[in-house]
């Protein structure tokens, strides 16, 4: 397991090199100066001349693109062109906000997904069965920032339950953040949850019909222990890897969701790195999200392990 390890971690590199070089070229072939951004339309060519040189932007591609990866490769993502702060603690500074919604979409996803996928499966064919199916149909179809929208006019305007928008640090209590990400939080996660109930249902369609199972059932043993001990136990490794996905796409969704809602993650901070052509930010969130996906692909790996022993790895 340690050299699998290992192997993974040295096949990190190469990925974020070329996340780096494709992030890097598509950045600047799009269209927009940041010098101009900086400095306004009236400004004129000399002002943007100076502030090109300013920023470095004058220089070839090439070098630029040399000198940002040695930067990066000592940890440093370069500078904001609009703030002046380093990348990489900007990016800290914003990173709680999307970590807790990503996992308060995860639990709602797994919560909804499994429980409704399980229960589609033991009672398939009924009234249940296809009201499940329906529902996840018109989950997996509804665009999270529509479904936010309503859920703010539903809960927020109408109901006054949850606030508007804004986000409440963990520093001031866990019970006041779990509230104001609850309807981000239920936006975001249910169109995951209805892709783990789809994946779920398959599945423990399958493991019901295998031999033992019903060898378990023929044993006399009670419905829970058959469903919970062995039927879906050995469904977990494909809603892991359903799960796995699901952690990228929430992480990567938070974007527009983040901002339907207020919330000062790393979401919001991506899309007003557009806004203002912030080159090293832009370059910086792609590195960062990248190197987050290739771990949580590793980390689903080594969960395979622990759900089902015959998994090696050499």
């Amino acid at each position: 397991m340690s050299v699998y390890l290992l192997r993974r971690l040295v096949a990190l590199l190469p990925v974020l090199a070329v996340v780096g070089l494709v992030g890097f070229s598509l950045v600047h072939l799009a269209p927009g100066d940041p010098a101009a951004t900086l400095v306004g339309d009236d400004a004129s060519e000399e002002v943007l001349q100076q502030m090109r040189e300013r920023l470095g932007l004058d220089r070839p591609l090439g070098a630029q693109f040399f000198t940002w990866v040695g930067n990066a490769i000592t940890g440093n993502l370069g500078t904001s062109l609009y703030t002046g702060r380093q990348v990489l603690p900007s990016i800290v500074s914003r990173l709680e906000p999307t970590l807790m919604l990503t996992a308060m979409s995860l639990v709602v996803a797994l919560l909804n997904g499994v429980v409704a996928g399980a229960a589609s499966a033991i009672y398939r064919n009924t009234v249940l069965d296809q009201a499940v199916l329906v529902v996840s149909l018109f989950a997996a179809a509804m665009p999270s920032f529509w479904l936010g929208i309503n859920l703010i006019l539903l809960f927020s305007v109408t109901l006054r339950l949850f606030p508007v928008a804004g986000y409440v640090p963990l520093s001031q209590g866990l019970l006041g953040t779990v509230h104001s990400l609850m309807l981000p939080a239920l936006a975001l996660g249910l169109s995951q949850a209805a892709i783990i109930t789809r994946m779920t249902r398959t599945t423990m369609l399958e493991v019901l019909g295998l031999d033992f199972v019903r060898t378990a059932k023929a044993k006399g043993l009670r419905q829970r222990s058959v469903i919970f001990r062995h039927a879906l136990r050995n469904a977990l490794v494909s809603i892991v890897t359903v799960v796995g996905v699901a952690v990228t796409v929430l992480l990567s969704g938070s974007i527009v969701v983040e901002s339907v809602f207020g919330l000062p993650g790393l979401g919001r901070m991506m899309i007003e790195a557009v806004q203002r052509r912030d080159y090293p930010v832009i370059q910086g969130m792609l590195v960062f999200v990248a190197g987050v996906n290739v771990i949580v692909n590793l980390v689903v790996d080594i969960l395979y392990v622990f759900i089902d022993p015959r998994i090696e790895y050499v």
